[in-house]
């Protein structure tokens, strides 16, 4: 069957002039022309050569509130329009042929090694078409200073990492990065059955090992079937799109609010690296839609009465299907030891920490033979008595 027409998209922007594209790509300072990076301590655009600091310019309505902008998840299946593609700004794009990552940074910045591996198999990128364009990102709110501080405090919860290890400067090495994401709306209508099981118990007369009657309680169940209803939105279900990073310690530092999200705006990446998406739309969508049907069955086992139950079914209908691509702050430390690579992430919103790291095989060896060396100990005392 032929599909409906595609609704009309978001006309596209008008084509900026050179000396446009270059103040968008740069930022400069409007006081001494100098370039400005965004500063998550100071919560804005700060030149790095007199200090200045300039606001980034957010889209807002009339009223003064931000706007969040959500695309309709089956047209875009459909199609992409070009007016949502592309990163409003000058960029360079490289895949790490190490861990695959495919970094974008501004384009007079050099990229030497990964941000994320810290490999230095750097090879230039160029996308088929253009990726899709950030809806909305979190400013990072954790300045550098406070993460460094964060990471040897970890370090030294750390009670079995080697000793040579904490003496390196791996601070040295963090990088503020955006990870790609994407976020799924959707109206969930379910109607399910079900057959209720409830308890009951009837009391037996037995004969035990002694030949005595002894009775005991002996549990039954009557079922019954059941059915019912519910309804359930699903607000912004994260979908991680990053390849860069590990995945048990994306989970970890995990949530990222998405009610602080502001609209996109490139003065938020400068001097930042962003990781360009590689879970495309279509395989985030169906993961998206996977957890929250899974999500949507354990409600529906919630609302089932009785004891216990079985059989269950539900049958739903997705109406308000809705996305968007967003970016997430986050610091990466990233690091070889004896030939093994190991990271370090935070949460550049929230400050939450997780990494891994090296085990010290000589202070795991000392602990053991400093616990055999007690139980014998016990063992010789218990034996004097």
């Amino acid at each position: 069957m032929k599909p409906p027409p595609i609704p009309a998209g978001i006309p596209p922007t008008p084509p900026a002039s050179p000396k446009e594209a270059q103040a968008r790509s740069k930022f400069s300072c409007p006081a001494c022309g100098g370039e400005a990076v965004w500063n998550p301590a100071r919560k804005a655009l700060v030149c790095g050569h007199c200090g200045t600091t300039a606001a980034a310019v957010l889209e807002t309505t009339p009223g003064g509130d931000t706007v969040i902008q959500e695309n309709d998840l089956v047209t875009a299946l459909r199609s992409i329009p070009d007016s949502k593609r592309g990163w409003k700004a000058e960029k360079t794009q490289v895949r790490c042929q190490h861990c695959n990552a495919i970094s974008v940074f501004d384009s007079d910045k050099i990229g030497k090694r990964c941000d994320f591996c810290g490999a230095s198999a750097l090879v230039p990128y160029e996308d088929v078409k253009e990726a899709f364009q950030p809806e909305s990102l979190l400013p990072k709110q954790i300045s550098e200073a406070q993460v460094r501080d964060r990471i040897r405090q970890w370090y030294k919860s750390r009670w079995f990492a080697p000793s040579a290890l904490g003496t390196r400067a791996l601070t040295d090495t963090i990088h503020g990065v955006y990870l790609p994401y994407w976020t799924f709306d959707a109206q969930a209508d379910a109607q399910w059955t079900a057959e209720s099981g409830y308890h009951y118990y009837v009391t037996e007369h037995y004969t035990d090992a002694q030949g005595n009657r002894q009775t005991r309680q002996v549990q039954h169940t009557r079922w019954e079937s059941s059915a019912g209803s519910l309804e359930h939105f699903f607000d912004d279900e994260l979908v991680a799109a990053t390849k860069g990073v590990a995945a048990n310690l994306l989970a970890k530092v995990e949530p990222f609010p998405t009610p602080q999200l502001v609209p996109y705006d490139p003065a938020f990446l400068a001097g930042w690296t962003v990781e360009r998406y590689q879970i495309d739309l279509l395989t985030a969508a169906q993961e998206a839609r996977a957890s929250m049907e899974a999500q949507l069955r354990s409600m529906c086992s919630a609302q089932v009465p009785g004891d216990t139950h079985r059989g269950l079914r539900v049958s739903a209908q997705w109406s308000g299907q809705t996305f968007k691509h967003i970016l997430v702050p986050v610091w990466l430390l990233s690091y070889d030891y004896h030939g093994k690579s190991f990271q370090v992430l935070i949460n550049g919103y929230t400050g939450t920490i997780a990494g891994n790291r090296p085990y010290s095989f000589w202070k795991i060896f000392f602990l053991v033979i400093a616990i055999l060396a007690g139980i014998g100990l016990v063992a010789l005392l218990s034996n004097r008595r």
